[in-house]
């Protein structure tokens, strides 16, 4: 491997961005909910979670929190647990693509596939994460 590449991956800026950008659709999603909280309560109807409002908080808190512990290299076997499988839950009440047809359930398996890739990434830093701690004495 280039130097240049391996002084990239050891730099500890470079871990935390590597984390920021890991959680970045599940707080930015998060914030939109806090910002946004009547339309996005009403989404959360609108799937047949209810009360909308319960569950519009339930999820900003998981989204904000989970990405905040990540970041910060917190509880992270919990906060990438906890991320994947809100995320798997999505699929079934927000992208039922086995429900639809046409150009609907390709759009649904599309998000469907990458919110599973999204777990592997998930998987894959609480591995790292792991490895990093265990034979670093942390």
């Amino acid at each position: 491997m280039p130097v240049m590449i391996t002084r990239i991956l050891d730099a500890q800026w470079f871990d935390v961005l590597a984390r920021i950008l890991l959680t970045l659709v599940f707080w930015t999603s998060g914030l939109g909910k806090l910002f946004d909280f009547t339309a996005s309560a009403g989404i959360m109807d609108d799937f047949g979670l209810q009360p909308g409002w319960a569950y519009n908080i339930a999820t900003l808190i998981l989204q904000i929190g989970a990405s905040l512990m990540i970041i910060c290299n917190r509880g992270v076997w919990l906060a990438t647990g906890a991320l994947a499988v809100f995320t798997v839950l999505t699929i079934p009440i927000a992208h039922p693509f086995w429900a639809k047809s046409g150009e609907e359930a390709f759009r649904d398996i599309t998000v469907a596939l990458e919110h599973i890739s999204v777990i592997g990434g998930l998987a894959v830093y609480a591995a790292y994460y792991r490895h990093k701690t265990k034979y670093s004495g942390s």
